[in-house]
């Protein structure tokens, strides 16, 4: 077999990979606020303080809102996620073995990015309740409360991350899964488990932090309060390697994560018994 690897070859692996990053790989890129293409090691994200509008004299100068800019870096990681390919399992099943480790490497890189916005989302100590029970519709209610109380903005970019054991616990609240109160095409266990519900798009996900007291700590945030930064996209590199008889298949990316307004987190801790 040539040394040389087929165009075609790779350009399948960067599809696949990319394809599957996008769409299984990683659930919370979508529920931050990203930038893409950054250069250099490091860029800023500006979190932007409240305005106050006031009255002006005739012919007298606008008054200034005197809004405050502060600067949030953000640093940038470089990650990877390969794999081998067997010549031989090539021969034998090509287009399962590559689907297979384009998915692995996918599903990796996806996972380390949800594990960096979980990181930031950790260093939230806006706590709705207490840790001693589970998520229940009064811990719910108080987090509700608190985004309304700091002005967060209700404006469909909010997002609520759950354990799949407190997914379980609103199941058993009426104003969550009872078609009576929200009607049939909004049943939590209809298609793909997530759901709109006070204001906020509601999404189990099976990485969130779990102390050592076995408490899982969940988020309920808007989408601006945390910083995705992207200097490079998934990337697959593959190389023929013959004294393995195989390709080595890396997937690389380069992003990192930043909290960027903690009074737009809520922290719902709950206990897992």
């Amino acid at each position: 077999m040539s040394t040389s690897v087929e165009k075609s070859f790779v350009k399948h692996f960067q599809a696949e990979v990319h394809m599957e990053y996008q769409n299984m790989g990683s659930k919370l890129r979508n529920t931050v606020r990203s930038k893409d293409g950054i250069q250099g090691s490091s860029t800023t994200f500006q979190k932007v303080g409240k305005g106050t509008a006031s009255t002006k004299a005739r012919h007298g100068k606008v008054p200034v809102m005197n809004v405050d800019h502060t600067p949030i870096e953000v640093s940038l990681y470089d990650y990877y996620a390969g794999d081998w390919v067997d010549q031989l399992d090539e021969l034998k099943n090509n287009t399962n073995e590559q689907q297979i480790v384009a998915k692995a490497g996918a599903y990796a890189l996806g996972r380390k990015t949800d594990e960096m916005i979980i990181t930031e989302l950790d260093k939230s100590t806006n706590y709705a309740g207490a840790g001693t029970d589970g998520l229940t519709k009064a811990k719910v209610l108080t987090a509700f409360e608190m985004l309304g109380e700091a002005d967060v903005p209700d404006d469909g970019n909010r997002f609520a991350i759950i354990g799949w054991k407190q997914w379980s616990d609103l199941l058993s609240i009426p104003e969550f899964a009872n078609a009576d109160y929200i009607g049939n095409e909004e049943l939590p266990w209809q298609g793909t488990q997530a759901k709109r519900w006070l204001g906020a798009l509601w999404m189990p996900h099976s990485g969130l932090t779990k102390d050592a007291s076995n408490i899982r700590h969940c988020y309920w945030y808007h989408k601006t309060a945390v910083g995705h930064a992207i200097g490079a996209n998934v990337k697959t590199d593959v190389s023929w390697h013959g004294d393995r008889a195989a390709h080595f298949v890396n997937n690389s990316m380069s992003q990192g994560a930043g909290m960027i307004d903690t009074s737009g987190v809520i922290s719902l801790r709950c206990l897992e018994a």
